[in-house]
């Protein structure tokens, strides 16, 4: 029976969950589960395939550690806490679970909130400092939810044109691992003392695309009652037609690469191994023998060739399959076919500053501005060079580049929700002293160690080293504040109205917050000329 929940002398606790019983500890004034199966492993046959149901257990299942992150390249040490080993597997569909000390007397269920991860479909885990939620539990009393999905290629990439009557190549893994994973919510996180009809739903860059791309999903009505979208690079989704072309590109890539390593072991006098001998078949055997390091490496290729051949794009985004997603969400949001739940949506001041380097994805270089210029309307032009005075130089094509990817796609869909849901904008332009003398300003991402209230981390050290970190850690206080608000079913602040078109009222999360009516009115109106297709 789901639900039946047990507590021992030595701060264990047991909850019987769909699949078996869960044993949690007791911890730091929380409670905590981790590392339970919210669908099959998604391994052998089930690589490339829906999620599976839950394969059951017998006895009870140890819930004290994070479960094994999804397969991926890069892991940076300032934003991860240290551990001994950290498994990537491609067997990483787990759910962990905080909530509050249990009240016995207790019967009123605690609002839940669910988060899921950014990383750019590429990268992350809910075993980041932002999968524990430990401030907003202490902070709100809700029940806290993070949880790991499949990325890169085998999260990411369509492969459904290599589909045959062996073997079935779904689409949207990932989308529909996060599906699962909300079923799995409703259905159990009432043992844990939750409300399965009080669900928001929040997430920040390629987890703020999930969660707008989620709202235009048919089937996931009625799994959650609210959503937060930060940063989300909304308009990340795209066509069957282009998403096969990168399953062609991948599939080459990863066949050279593949067959080259081979070629080398043959002529050291090895064997050729049952993925070198798919080389010479179909790249459905390709795709299902090679390895996760194999599939991780050829996707990081794939991913560097991208914003400079297709420029303005993300490789690993959803796509519009006529399935499970129908219809383009920035399309969905116009017409008012998305789930009209609650919505608060925003992004930081500068998003567009701190891709550089391995993360230079965006729109920012001159042959890629010049790329979007040649596509936009001849009549168009002279105001976005108005609206961002020195185009391309560095500073104006971070900016170009951070606006196109996450601010614009956002204002739009607070313009179209906001005519048939509530709906919230907010910006926010708080960032340690290090950051502006860095020129990065509030960039991307910057909001989360405040938010999560995890200053101590590494890398958020290093940002607040010569100041700033009051005003950036009150900052993020208020801000989850808010968020806790917003998840127990109240407005997020009795001083921040409702967006509207008329208005566009936004608050900006500064050092004394304040509202603005339709910031940066200029630049909105460039890209209304510059983007018409996303401006009605």
């Amino acid at each position: 029976m789901i639900g039946r929940r047990r507590r021992h002398d030595d701060d264990t606790v047991d909850v019987r969950v769909v699949g078996g019983m869960v044993r949690g500890v007791r911890e730091r004034g929380l409670l905590a589960w981790r590392g339970i199966p919210y669908a099959a492993a998604p391994v052998d046959e089930l690589r490339f395939a829906r999620p599976g149901a839950v394969v059951p257990w017998g006895g009870v299942r140890d819930a004290s550690d994070f479960g094994a992150i999804a397969p991926q390249a890069i892991r940076n040490p300032l934003l991860h806490p240290p551990v001994a080993a950290i498994t990537a597997d491609e067997d990483c569909l787990t759910v962990n679970v905080h909530a509050p000390i249990w009240d016995d007397d207790a019967s009123t269920p605690l609002p839940v909130m669910v988060f899921i991860h950014g990383g750019g479909y590429s990268a992350g885990s809910s075993r980041d400092f932002s999968g524990q939620g430990e401030g907003f539990v202490r902070d709100g009393r809700v029940v806290y939810v993070s949880f790991n999905y499949r990325l890169g290629a085998l999260g990411y990439l369509d492969f459904s044109s290599y589909t045959t009557p062996e073997r079935t190549f779904d689409s949207n893994l990932g989308l529909r691992d996060q599906l699962a994973l909300l079923r799995w919510v409703r259905q159990n996180i009432g043992a844990f003392g939750g409300d399965p009809g009080n669900v928001t739903v929040f997430g920040a860059s390629a987890g703020g695309n999930a969660v707008t791309t989620l709202m235009a999903v048919p089937s996931a009505r009625g799994l959650f009652a609210r959503a937060i979208a930060q940063s989300p690079p909304s308009n990340a989704v795209y066509a069957p037609g282009l998403a096969a072309q990168w399953a062609e590109e991948f599939v080459a890539i990863l066949r050279e690469a593949v067959d080259g390593r081979e070629r080398k072991d043959v002529d050291r006098g090895g064997e050729r191994t049952a993925a070198a001998r798919a080389i010479r078949s179909a790249p459905q055997a390709l795709l299902a023998t090679a390895s996760p390091t194999d599939l991780v490496a050829a996707c990081a290729v794939l991913q560097m060739r991208t914003p400079d051949a297709y420029p303005g794009t993300f490789c690993l985004a959803p796509i519009v399959d006529g399935d499970l997603l129908p219809r383009h969400p920035m399309r969905a949001f116009r017409d008012g076919t998305v789930h009209r739940v609650p919505l608060i949506i925003g992004t930081n001041d500068r998003e567009g500053a701190i891709f550089r380097g391995r993360v230079d994805i965006l729109p920012r270089s001159a042959a890629r501005i010049e790329a979007l210029f040649a596509r936009a309307p001849s009549g168009a032009r002279a105001g976005m060079h108005a609206a961002y005075p020195g185009l391309p130089a560095r500073r104006p094509a971070a900016d170009f580049g951070g606006d196109y990817g996450f601010w614009f796609p956002s204002t739009r869909i607070a313009d179209f929700h906001s005519r048939h849901a509530p709906a919230w904008s907010y910006r926010f332009d708080v960032a340690p002293r290090l950051l502006e003398m860095l020129g990065l300003d509030a960039t991307h991402g910057v909001e989360m160690f405040a938010l999560f209230d995890r200053t101590d981390v590494a890398l958020a050290r290093i940002m607040t080293a010569l100041g700033g970190v009051e005003a950036y850690a009150a900052a993020g206080e208020r801000m989850r504040r808010m968020w806790i608000r917003f998840a127990a079913a109240a407005p997020p602040d009795e001083d921040w109205p409702r967006y509207d078109e008329r208005h566009r009222a936004t608050l900006i999360i500064a050092a004394a917050d304040r509202i603005e009516l339709d910031p940066r009115r200029d630049r909105r109106r460039a890209w209304s000329r510059f983007l018409p297709t996303l401006a009605s």
